[in-house]
């Protein structure tokens, strides 16, 4: 498949002050790994099946609750989730594996030493579909805002969304015991679609996999695996708050549940003033109390991650595959695992790998990863040396941010349209619909008229979008692309293209506008040049 780069990047108007809090990507101490003199064992076939463990609880994870997803938005998922042993073969089409498959494919191109302009040219051209801050890294790659911009918050309102805490399980798979090595994997590849939290999220997830190769206590393993990330990060204290839950109240594990809810159930930018929550805080508190509540048990661990919610199978399976580590394979209850020997040499879409190769595959990424990192292999026992991990500097995609209201175009208060706008109804698949302002004639504007800090305007993006340029305050702030496609998949029509179409924060408190002017002109590889509005978030300072 062909995709075009399209011309100029979204230049995001912004105060200084909103400026200084946004910093480029973290570095770490080049020395960090050196820190710890301990030295731990593990045979081949141990570390083969740990690997195994974790392959296979994240596909046990996904089967299990795959249908629960975004069932249950902030409020717990009550009724029976049954297990059927056959639905693992749906795991071959899951994006929790296949998505993360492709920064594996990457590693196997470029090695261990892969940019993260090689991992994002790699991901933003991959033929499946993306949503949130996965989606929208690849549209700001194709726009040319590239790598490590592209997931930053001054172009991506998705940066804490939960994407990469669900596509960093290989890099915790292949680092055992070494967390910080996982970290530094980490801080590169989730810079690609992701910022702040949102790294963060990748961090702690495989941290708890680098940590549960040889520790098999469960708040141990958590508190170590804290240690990752920066403890004033709104992601460790959302954390620290499931721990502290857990020791108040070890056996009421829906009580530190609503504790995360109160607290945490509205820190969403994607799903702001609604009860859908896509932010990696809130969705990693449910695999931390899914694990602390599990008491050590595979099937319990799954099934309370599972039932916080939200994204509900990322977190169950997150949760099975940190139990997976643990216990290997071999150790995983038979009813679970039991239909994988028979979709264990299919491959999963997109990629090269089958359950078999990408467990051997993964084996040999952690021999080379142990043998770099001051270990040693003699015989079949690897001898790896130990690390304490050393959080990054602390990156904070929207502090102090908060969304204040919501606007759709059917209601007239805030809105200027002029020119030939068209009221456009697209429905989808579960019987709902969304209504769109479109036009395609050069010099149409849409004007919001707003008072608070911010705004983000939203519509759709399409296989007939075309350009528009934007002004805050009366002042040009950039052109923007409405194209989007993908390989004739659906991703590029209808409602799988609601999005984030443009958005202006850290404004002085008070009254702005934001325009955008249909200029009638395409990329090469658009059908048309539409752009299309649906609503608009409102921000304030907290």
């Amino acid at each position: 498949m062909k995709k075009e780069n399209v011309q100029l990047p979204v230049v995001i108007l912004t105060c200084i002050s909103f400026l200084l809090l946004v910093f480029s990507c973290s570095t770490f101490p080049p020395s960090a790994e050196q820190t710890s003199n301990e030295y731990k064992q593990i045979s081949r076939a141990t570390l083969k099946d740990k690997i195994a463990g974790g392959w296979a609880g994240k596909m046990i994870g996904v089967s299990y609750a795959g249908w629960t997803e975004f069932s249950s938005n902030g409020k717990i998922i009550e009724y029976d989730i049954p297990f059927d042993p056959a639905s693992l073969k749906e795991s071959i089409s899951q994006d929790d594996l296949y998505v993360q498959m492709s920064f594996m494919m990457a590693m196997d191109k470029y090695g261990l030493e892969a940019t993260g302009e090689q991992f994002a040219a790699e991901f933003a051209n991959a033929g499946y579909m993306l949503f949130h801050a996965n989606r929208k890294g690849r549209k700001n790659h194709w726009d040319g805002i590239k790598y490590p911009d592209a997931g930053n918050p001054k172009y991506s309102l998705h940066a804490d969304d939960i994407d990469f805490q669900i596509e960093a399980d290989y890099i915790g798979f292949m680092n055992p015991g070494m967390p910080q090595h996982s970290n530094k994997m980490c801080d590169v590849v989730g810079h690609v679609m992701n910022y702040g939290d949102g790294v963060y999220g990748g961090m702690f997830v495989s941290a708890l996999y680098a940590e549960s190769y040889f520790e098999s206590d469960i708040p141990t393993i958590l508190n170590k695996a804290l240690k990752s990330i920066p403890v004033d990060s709104k992601y460790a204290m959302c954390i620290q708050d499931v721990i502290d839950g857990h020791a108040a109240n070890p056996d009421d594990w829906k009580a530190t549940w609503q504790i995360i809810q109160d607290k945490w159930g509205e820190t969403d930018n994607c799903g702001a003033l609604d009860d859908f929550n896509i932010d990696a805080k809130i969705n990693g508190a449910y695999i931390a109390i899914g694990l602390l509540f599990g008491d050590g048990d595979f099937a319990k661990s799954m099934e309370i991650a599972t039932r916080g919610g939200q994204d509900s199978d990322c977190n169950g399976s997150n949760a099975a595959g940190v139990m997976g580590i643990i216990l290997g394979y071999d150790a995983i209850p038979e009813l679970y695992k039991r239909d994988i020997p028979s979709v264990a040499d299919e491959k999963f879409i997109y990629t090269d790998y089958s359950f078999n190769s990408v467990v051997e595959r993964t084996l040999a990424y952690a021999e080379e990863i142990i043998l770099r990192n001051g270990g040693s292999l003699k015989g079949d026992v690897y001898t790896v040396k130990i690390q304490e991990p050393v959080a990054p500097p602390l990156e904070q995609s929207f502090p102090g941010l908060k969304p204040f209201y919501r606007a759709i175009v059917q209601e007239p208060e805030g809105w200027t349209f002029e020119g030939e706008w068209a009221m456009k109804n697209i429905k989808d698949p579960w019987g709902g619909s969304e209504d769109l302002m479109t036009s395609d004639q050069a010099g149409d504007a849409v004007t919001f008229t707003f008072t608070g800090t911010g705004a983000l305007l939203m519509g759709h993006w399409d296989q007939f979008g075309g350009m528009a340029d934007a002004y805050v305050d009366g002042e040009y702030a950039g052109s923007i692309d409405n194209y989007y496609f993908v390989d004739g998949k659906g991703a590029g029509s209808g409602w799988l293209n609601a999005t984030h179409l443009f958005h202006a924060m850290g404004l002085p408190e008070g009254e702005h506008s934001i325009k955008l002017v249909v200029k009638a002109e395409k990329n090469q590889a658009a059908t048309g040049t539409a752009t299309m509005i649906s609503r608009a978030i409102v921000y304030t300072n907290e």
